[in-house]
Parts: structure tokens; C-alpha cells; sequence
């Protein structure tokens, strides 16, 4: 039996809001989602599936014009596999970079955290130092 699900009951499931549900569909990431004779939306499970890949994508900082771009490959079929492999190597490639790039920022920050730690353990031997005990002061 294949579920139905509402907008509300998609949007908990996956964390995306009603409002960029229906902006999926309208611009064309999402195949016409069904209706109930109530003219309301019912998603499957098929719905949710391509919505968690979508996810993902758009997690990795795909750009919605290449979603699209993916997502009219996929409708065209099989014969479409050799274009949409490259289109996901492509992405690869951009987020392999930015990942990259993301280590050698956090690798500033990491040299900036050790400098601050050191300069509080210094500042903190410092005071230590400059405090002198009560019975070995000169009267």
C-alpha cells in the first residue's frame, strides 16, 4: 500500500517548510504531487525519497538551476544516465574544493584558538607570579 501523506505531515518528516514544498512543485524539483478530491496535496513515499536526495544536494550547496538541470535528465530516462553522471561528478568536484577550502580556514582558526590559549595560560602564570603570599612580604 503505497501512504499518503500530507503537506503538513511531509514538512515534519523532512524539515522543509509547506512554503518551499510548494515552490519545489511549482518550479518544477517535484513531479505534480497528487491530490485528494479535496484538491489537497498527498505525497508518497516515492515524493519523499526524491525529496531527501534533493536534500542532500541542496545540502552540499548544489545550486537550484543545477537541481533543475538534474531533475529534467531524470524525467527523460536511462538514456539520460551519461549526462546526469557528469553533471553529479561536476558537483563532486565543487564540493571536494570547498571542502578544502573549509579545512584551511578551520585550520587558521584552529592556530588562533592555540594563540589565545596560550596567551590565557601565560597571562594566568603572570598573575600568579606577580602575587606574593602574605607571610613572605617585607614589612
Amino acid at each position: 500500500m503505497n501512504t499518503e501523506l500530507t503537506i503538513q505531515q511531509v514538512a515534519e518528516r523532512t524539515g522543509l517548510s509547506a512554503h518551499t514544498l510548494r515552490y519545489y512543485e511549482r518550479v518544477g524539483l517535484l513531479d505534480m504531487v497528487g491530490r485528494a478530491s479535496s484538491g489537497h496535496r498527498r505525497y508518497t513515499e516515492d515524493d519523499l525519497s526524491w525529496l531527501a536526495f534533493l536534500m542532500r544536494l541542496r545540502a552540499t550547496g548544489m545550486p537550484i538551476r543545477q537541481m533543475l538541470e538534474y531533475t529534467r535528465l531524470r524525467r527523460q530516462g536511462s538514456t539520460t544516465s551519461t549526462q546526469r553522471l557528469a553533471l553529479l561528478e561536476e558537483h563532486q568536484r565543487a564540493v571536494l574544493t570547498h571542502m578544502q577550502e573549509l579545512e584551511q580556514h578551520l585550520t587558521v582558526i584552529e592556530a588562533k584558538i592555540d594563540l589565545y590559549k596560550r596567551l590565557i595560560v601565560d597571562e594566568n602564570k603572570s598573575a600568579v607570579l606577580d602575587t606574593v603570599p602574605a607571610e613572605t612580604a617585607v614589612s
